[in-house]
């Protein structure tokens, strides 16, 4: 980005300093400083879900190193269940991560959580197979993924915060765009990478080294993104917070005493991004390939089609929320999803690949509605003093419970039930849940952060 001032995401230093707009600091930012705040949030996410995404769109072939097994549904569950355990952990990363981010400082943790994360994600790539070393190989994955889904619990919440704090006040919502933006590039790239590497090398090479090419990737992105963190200041909202009082003894305590309802509807508001985000951007590939027949490398071509098209919808979504509010655009997103979700999943099985990737695109496009305005609107909804904690344990909870599961409860779903609408349908009735949650909150993007 240049300093130019057309630039959506720049604005000078006073309109940055200006009390009437409601911003929670009277502290000045310059334009070079938001570039990096910008970067570091962006780079940071990128590598925790391309790593996301590698595992997601190579899961038939990790299931064939890890899991053998003569029924290839058994063995893609297995794998599936690991992803949903690495889940597990994040609610306990989010109570620990949003503890720091709130004590120390969302600068500190932000700088911990990558490293933690990009070390994770290195190892995975050196693992023996299970041909290797028998149980040995699926228990070091499990391992590893546990420690990538505690880090990954502090990632997301904390870039969050930081952008909304950095942000001039009436484009929140855009700066924040740029946290769920940065998760659907990684997720494009890994799908590209997945794309490629069927496409290029034999289902014997590709089980062999082919895998673990994207895992070998994050080592030197992750320091990367360490490195342009730790040249960074701590939010001007956070430092003001910390001057003018010191901070929460327990910010976890304070946030289940003080905001348990505001906690609640979070969690309720985040859960259609929860099962949303992994069913259509992370499941699909392997829903069209395994359940719908489609060659797999079509499978994420189309998936990569409609992420191009998801990253674009993003900013847009986010403008939309500066300008109309959070609650609205959440509740149409919500409002969509119930009517359209499961005659697009019939639109699916017509085996059409336009058809397919139409359809992708346009469930993509009505995911951006929530994906795009959630970052603005969970972190305006808590104080300073809480604010990580409070973004950190609603997000983390609900996709502990619902978006690392979605992939396995969508594919059991399918092998129970013989319907292949079922994620669909699913998919639904995450819709409701959330449409309740922000239905009873209130809106929050013309109100100062303090």
């Amino acid at each position: 980005m240049n300093d130019s001032s057309n630039s959506p995401l720049q604005t000078t230093d006073a309109t940055a300093a200006a009390p009437a707009t409601g911003t929670a600091t009277s502290r000045t930012v310059d334009s070079k400083t938001r570039r990096k705040v910008i970067t570091a949030s962006f780079i940071g996410n990128f590598v925790e879900w391309f790593d996301y995404a590698a595992y997601g769109y190579l899961a038939v072939t990790i299931a064939a190193v890890f899991f053998p097994s003569d029924d290839p549904q058994a063995g893609l569950l297995m794998t599936f269940g690991v992803f949903a355990l690495s889940f597990l952990v994040r609610p306990i990363g989010g109570f620990i991560w949003g503890h720091l981010g709130d004590k120390i400082g969302r600068r500190e943790a932000l700088s911990w959580s990558i490293l933690l994360m990009t070390g994770a994600t290195f190892c995975i790539a050196l693992l023996p197979g299970y041909a290797s070393i028998g149980f040995g190989a699926p228990l070091l994955l499990l391992a590893l993924r546990l420690v990538q889904g505690f880090s990954a619990a502090g990632e997301y919440a904390g870039a969050s915060a930081f952008l909304v704090e950095y942000a001039p006040a009436n484009r929140r919502g855009l700066y924040a765009a740029v946290v769920p933006a940065s998760t659907a590039t990684g997720l494009l790239f890994g799908s590209l990478m997945a794309a490629g590497l069927t496409g290029l090398l034999s289902t014997e090479d590709l089980e062999t080294w082919g895998w673990r090419i994207p895992f070998l990737l994050a080592a030197p992105l992750g320091l990367i993104g360490r490195y342009i963190r730790t040249k960074l200041e701590d939010s001007p909202a956070f430092v003001e917070a910390s001057e003018s009082g010191a901070p929460e003894s327990s910010p976890v305590g304070s946030l289940l005493k003080n905001h348990w309802r505001k906690l609640l509807q979070a969690a309720g508001a985040v859960l259609l991004n929860a099962v949303g985000f992994y069913v259509i951007l992370s499941y699909m590939p392997t829903y069209l390939s395994e359940e719908l027949g489609l060659d797999a490398t079509r499978s994420y071509l189309a998936t990569t089609v409609a992420l191009l098209t998801y990253v674009g919808f993003i900013f847009l979504t986010g403008m939309l929320s500066d300008r109309f509010g959070r609650r609205r655009v959440l509740i149409s997103a919500s409002v969509l999803f119930v009517l359209f979700t499961v005659p697009a999943f019939m639109a699916l099985e017509s085996g059409n690949f336009l058809v397919i990737v139409l359809v992708q695109i346009l469930l993509g496009a009505m995911l951006t509605l929530n994906d795009g305005t959630l970052p603005s609107y969970l972190a305006e909804m808590f104080p300073t003093k809480v604010r990580y904690s409070g973004f950190a344990v609603s997000f983390n909870l609900s996709n502990a419970l619902f978006g690392g599961t979605a992939p396995f409860v969508a594919t059991l779903l399918i092998a129970t039930s013989g319907n292949v609408l079922a994620p669909g349908w699913y998919l639904m009735a995450a819709a409701v849940v959330s449409l309740v949650a922000v239905a009873c909150s209130v809106e929050t993007s013309r109100k100062p952060l303090a």
